[in-house]
Parts: structure tokens; sequence; C-alpha cells
């Protein structure tokens, strides 16, 4: 870890490339392929592959079923940037908490970026999407701040079960809060009740040009700080011992996190479950290495949000169905499987 900016010297972990990561990879591939063409040509309109080549090629080509595509090519492109933000956030905080039901929506910190929003909305009339990053991601983070002090109080520190049952009592606690800020107000309940379920249908060029630095400095942090990572699954002491000052690790992995979640949030609205089934839907097939499962989660997350959107609009059709509304139904039952299994012990 001599190059690591989170160790200070000492040794370094013998890492190795977990088997058959090759053939996964290209697997996920080849599957994000099939997902982006999926949510190019389906939906309320189907469209034919003349219909696909004249919006991927002839910009200006104006038949209906061009045009068509050539709206969803920026839909699709949003949707990937959301959930590649939601897998490497959902990594980040399951390692930096060592707890593997850590997620975005299960700890709360969708709900505090939701309140600050129609905040926002309510008292300050705002209505830029570079406003509601802002917003979001401040609301965010004193959320995370808030659930983690709250977790790491009483004997044993931050446990797994504590920082749940924190979220949990956080995010309903805060979600009473935004209800009684929006009801009294027509406007903001107008501007919020879309926004609240979550989606990517309102997902632009400007929404992307928005989105893409927020988006690489958050995965530049989680790359650069996947091995000093790994070092802290081994606990603290371990990781003190080789090197890692676990103080800095966690502010920056959880800072990287927070901007992560606030963007996406602020842009689609609060879409959970992508954290948590990304990630260990990757941990299964290639371990807990976080030099490749980052990286692989970030592909899981664009692969599970862009296919959600896809049966929101398939279900729906003629309109379509919030894919926050989808994730969560195969979220949901996935998230009592995990508690089931693991009986929430720590990673």
């Amino acid at each position: 870890m001599k190059n690591n900016p989170f160790a200070s010297k000492k040794k370094k972990l013998d890492l190795h490339v977990p088997q058959h990561f090759s053939l996964i990879l290209v697997v996920g591939l080849i599957l994000l392929i099939v997902t982006i063409i999926a949510s190019l040509v389906l939906g309320a309109r189907v469209v034919s592959y003349q219909e696909l080549m004249d919006g991927l090629l002839y910009q200006n080509q104006d038949s209906y079923g061009a045009i068509v595509v050539q709206k969803r090519i920026s839909r699709t492109i949003f949707s990937m940037c959301c959930g590649v933000a939601l897998g490497i956030a959902g990594v980040l905080m399951q390692s930096v908490t060592r707890n593997p039901l850590a997620d975005p929506s299960i700890l709360g910190v969708n709900t505090g970026a939701a309140l600050f929003v129609i905040c926002g909305i309510t008292f300050f009339n705002i209505t830029t999407a570079s406003q509601y990053i802002w917003l979001a991601s401040i609301g965010a983070a004193l959320t995370a701040v808030f659930v983690f002090g709250i977790g790491s109080m009483g004997r044993g520190g931050a446990t797994p079960i504590k920082l749940v049952l924190a979220g949990a009592a956080t995010s309903a606690a805060l979600s009473s809060v935004v209800t009684a800020i929006m009801l009294p107000s027509s406007y903001a309940m107008d501007q919020f009740r879309f926004w609240q379920v979550g989606s990517v249908g309102s997902g632009s060029w400007d929404s992307i040009m928005i989105f893409i630095p927020f988006l690489l400095f958050g995965m530049v942090i989680a790359f650069v700080s996947a091995p000093a990572l790994n070092a802290l699954a081994l606990g603290d002491e371990a990781a003190t011992g080789l090197g890692v000052r676990p103080g800095v690790l966690r502010v920056f992995a959880i800072s990287a996190g927070v901007i992560l979640c606030g963007v996406t949030t602020a842009l689609a609205g609060p879409i959970g479950f992508i954290g948590l089934l990304a990630t260990h839907a990757m941990r299964l097939v290639i371990g807990p290495d976080l030099r490749f499962l980052i990286p692989m989660s970030a592909l899981a997350g664009a692969i599970i949000l862009t296919f959600s959107d896809v049966v929101g609009r398939l279900i729906g059709s003629p309109g379509e169905l919030e894919v926050g509304i989808i994730t969560a139904f195969i979220g949901a039952p996935i998230l009592i499987l995990l508690a089931k299994k693991s009986k929430v012990r720590s990673l």
C-alpha cells in the first residue's frame, strides 16, 4: 500500500484476481449491451431495426421511430450513470460500516436528501438540477453522520444491527417531516410526488453533463481507496498494522458514497436497493476483493437499473411504472432473504 493515500507504510495485502473474473466480466458486458438495446427498442412504442439504426446513425432523421430512439438514448445513458453511482455507493457503505445490509435507502440517506429537496422546493422555490444536487448532497451527508453517530453509541460501537435500526428509525422520522412539510403546499406536492418515487424518465443530456463530474469524483475515490478498504475488512487494528489510517479512510469513502447517492437522488429521486442488489450479486460470483468488486458492482448497478426501467415501461404500457417502484418490488424480498441468511452479521 505504498502509494495509497490512506496508508502510511508497512505491508501490502497479497490479493489475487478472482477465479473466472474475465469470463464474468465478458458476460456482464454482454448483458449490459443487451440491456442497452432493450432500453432503446422496448417501451410503449416498440421500434424496428431500421428505426433503431436511423435513430443511432442519422441524428437529422425525422421519422417517429428514430425520434423515439433518440429520446431513449439520453434516458438510457442517464439510467446507466445512476446505476453505476448507486452500485459504487452501496459497496462503499457496506465496506466502511462492515455491514452487509448497508445501502443508501436502508440507512436513511435517501430520505435525508429528500427532506432537503422538499425544503428547498417549499421554502426557497428551487427549480434547477444544480440546486437539487447541492441540497440533496447536504441532506444525505448530514443524515449519514447522524445515523452513524447514533449507531456508534453504546457498547460495541457501530454494529450492523444498530446501524440498520438507526437508519430505519431515522428514515421513518424524516419521512414524517417530509409529509408534514409537503401536505400544506399543493405546489410542493405537485413538484415532489413524481420525483419521490424515483424515475429516470426525466433524464436528459443536461442532466448527464451535470452528473458526470460527480460520478467521476466518486469513482476515483472508490478505486483509490479499494486496497485500504480491503485491509479495513480485517478490523481496525489489523488495518492499522498494515499501515491504513481507518479514520481518514472512512471520511473519504463515506464522502464519496454520500456524493454519489446525493447527486443520483437529486436528479432521479430516491431509488432504493440498487446498491444492495448489485453488491451482493457480484460478491457471490467474484468474492470480497474490492479492487474487483467496486467496478463489477458499478457494472451490475447499471444493468439492474436499466433493466428495471425497461420492465417498468413494459408493465405500465402505454404509460410507465417508475423504476423506483420496480427496484423496491425486487429488492424488498431479497433484503429479507439476506437478513435471514446472514443474521445481520458484519462483513
